[in-house]
């Protein structure tokens, strides 16, 4: 009795909070588990790879954590038109125009392939300008490390814009699954070589850079294989990725380039940021990228919900059905703060065991434990309203407002601030981070204040 007592309240939480004329809790739930996976699996396994690489040694770390934060930079550009591409797709489908969810598809995956070309070029060209930004204060290992892992990377760019352009436009039609298999081959086929070049071959960071492009371009033969050989509702053909509608182009790049802009000068902010880490020494850097990927565990529940959302909200507006998009948008914010809740009782006991998978030196073991445990209060109440409120606000078509607004705060007060305490006030590395914290906790102010009011739904893309 007890039991359908039970069973029965939690039915009703679900039809009660993420239940609505547009969609009901178990098509929410269809559309989140597969990227709850997705995000777990992306996660864990960057955690697997940065332990593998780490028994190289300090320096290969320090150089593959600094790269990794151009590649985020850069990846995250063109990431930003296939979310955008995501918006359209899904406002389409939920308007039920199955042409124009076929055309805004082939656009989306033709803008994000070109682009991502084009980066990927321009990143094996000038990479000596770049490492010398980077790592101008870093030891010479360091420095040699970066170069044969920053063009391994720019190589394989067109590979993981493809498949992420692909991934977006399955996430549009509420197709989250095989997003989740097109991920998975990707991220365990990259750990499966890391595994055999770095920890069987020796290889470290050349056998690194020769995985992650085997992985990638794997992962896009695959993910075309897919679009046009089993996905029969898009109705693809090849020619169509090369025959684009400008108009079409114009309204994925609307969403697109105001958020790919963000990303630019978001991440360039957190770029500055890490070469304030550089000159910090490497140990610095090594608690930094240690540090960061420990706080993607944490993440992992908050990143898929607002991967989730984009979709949920999407197909709201693109049905008409404002209440569904501020109802949605409100459960999602308060799931993501109790997962961070539940995060972090889980994973603060479980802190010793994660950190020795990395093999620190023992004398950043403590800064690592306090940066883990002040960045681990911080997300509860300050990393959804940062990141899951924007990520609705953008599928309603408000790209100008958030990314402007992510833009000013990161160089306005995370960047200043960061400067300021972790070289001019001495906090080192610890500086950093709480500098990013304060930032978030203003960056969501503003998105909150936003969604309060009426002006975000003011935007029609379909």
């Amino acid at each position: 009795m007890r039991q359908l007592q039970a069973k029965s309240m939690g039915t009703g939480l679900l039809e009660r909070y993420l239940s609505g004329a547009s969609m009901d809790y178990r098509k929410v739930i269809a559309l989140f588990l597969p990227i709850l996976i997705d995000q777990a699996f992306i996660i864990g396994l960057n955690l697997v790879n940065t332990a593998l690489i780490s028994s190289s040694g300090v320096e290969a770390v320090s150089a593959v954590s600094t790269v990794d934060s151009l590649n985020v930079f850069l990846i995250n550009v063109f990431v930003a038109v296939a979310t955008g591409g995501t918006v359209v797709v899904a406002q389409y489908k939920g308007s039920g125009d199955r042409s124009m969810v076929s055309r805004s598809s082939a656009g989306t995956i033709a803008a994000v392939s070109l682009l991502a070309l084009v980066i990927g070029v321009a990143v094996a060209a000038l990479h000596v300008p770049a490492l010398n930004v980077l790592f101008g204060t870093a030891p010479d290992d360091v420095f040699d490390h970066a170069r044969v892992y920053l063009i391994g990377s720019g190589l394989s760019y067109l590979g993981i814009g493809i498949e992420q352009a692909v991934c977006g436009v399955m996430r549009g039609i509420g197709k989250t699954r095989v997003a989740l298999v097109l991920s998975l081959i990707m991220n365990l086929l990259y750990v499966l070589l890391n595994f055999l070049f770095i920890h069987v071959l020796d290889m470290s960071v050349l056998g690194m850079t020769i995985a992650i492009n085997i992985a990638r371009y794997a992962a896009a033969f695959c993910s075309l294989y897919y679009l046009f050989k089993m996905e029969s509702s898009l109705h693809l053909r090849l020619r169509e990725m090369f025959l684009v509608p400008w108009a079409m182009l114009r309204k994925i790049m609307g969403i697109g380039m105001p958020f790919a802009a963000e990303q630019a000068f978001f991440n360039g902010g957190k770029m500055l940021t890490q070469v304030f880490i550089v000159s910090l020494g490497t140990h610095a850097m090594a608690t930094n990228a240690i540090g960061g990927t420990i706080a993607m565990v944490y993440q992992i529940p908050g990143a898929a919900l607002s991967l989730t959302l984009v979709t949920v909200v999407g197909q709201c507006i693109g049905a008409r059905n404002v209440a569904d998009a501020r109802k949605f948008i409100r459960s999602f914010l308060w799931l993501s703060t109790l997962s961070f809740v539940l995060m972090t009782a889980i994973l603060m006991p479980l802190f010793h065991p994660l950190i020795r998978l990395f093999h620190p030196p023992a004398d950043i073991v403590d800064d690592l434990f306090r940066l883990t445990l002040i960045n681990a209060i911080a997300q509860i109440p300050l990393w959804s309203l940062s990141f899951v409120l924007p990520a609705g606000l953008r599928a309603a078509g408000d790209a100008k407002f958030t990314s402007i607004t992510s833009m000013l705060t990161m160089w306005l007060i995370r960047v200043g601030l960061a400067y300021l305490l972790a070289i001019v006030l001495g906090f080192g590395i610890m500086g950093v981070w709480l500098a990013m914290n304060f930032e978030w906790g203003v960056r969501g102010a503003l998105f909150l204040w936003r969604y309060r009011g009426n002006k975000w739904l003011a935007h029609r893309l379909v």
